[in-house]
């Protein structure tokens, strides 16, 4: 799933990568800023089951991230493994709530943002394993637009990606965008798809 203003293509470096890990992968696109967050749940939703999965993971970049888990809070009829959420914005976005003051910025961001709730998360959280990795090096919206709280990956916040009852978490050198572009982002994937927990920097590689 991408994220906020991207298409699915977006994420095809990173789905040959777990292609070639052996995952059957789907891009699944959709209009980030002109659909709600549950119009958005609900087509993920139809799309995975007509993958007919025997078991389905699901890797959500930013906005797509917090989709995946907004989907799985309403939908619990899919034969899910595991969720990997790429600097999701869980707890608040102070990026986009600086934009949404400017002139224009709410258009600019759309509604789906602005539906979520982080309670669904919590409870999703706690019921599946799901994991984030995030980022801090400062490179994008955070350091043109708007002032964010350091750490940040250049638009989201090291604290905004800690989202109660995560079975992982795992920071690393990378920017928002260049998340979804980094092989080191794309092996830590595939390990958590995997074994159900990142590779740590004081752990021997899996």
């Amino acid at each position: 799933m991408h994220g906020l203003w991207m298409h699915g293509i977006a994420c095809a470096l990173l789905a040959r990568r777990l292609r070639r890990r052996g995952y059957r992968v789907g891009m699944f696109s959709y209009r980030s800023t002109r659909w709600a967050l549950s119009e958005i749940a609900a087509r993920l939703h139809a799309y995975a089951r007509a993958q007919h999965p025997v078991r389905v993971h699901f890797v959500g970049h930013s906005l797509g991230g917090l989709a995946v888990l907004s989907m799985l809070h309403d939908c619990a009829d899919l034969p899910l493994g595991r969720v990997v959420l790429l600097g999701s914005p869980c707890n608040d976005c102070e990026a986009a709530r600086q934009l949404a003051a400017r002139r224009g910025g709410p258009a600019l961001l759309g509604r789906a943002l602005h539906d979520w709730r982080r309670e669904a998360g919590e409870a999703v959280a706690h019921r599946v394993p799901v994991a984030m990795i995030a980022g801090t090096r400062r490179f994008g919206l955070g350091s043109v637009l708007v002032r964010l709280t350091a750490p940040n990956d250049g638009v989201v916040t090291l604290e905004e990606t800690r989202l109660a009852g995560l079975a992982d978490h795992l920071v690393l050198p990378v920017t928002h965008s260049g998340m979804i572009l980094s092989g080191l982002v794309a092996d830590q994937v595939a390990q958590f798809l995997a074994a159900g927990r990142f590779t740590h920097s004081e752990e021997s590689p899996a």
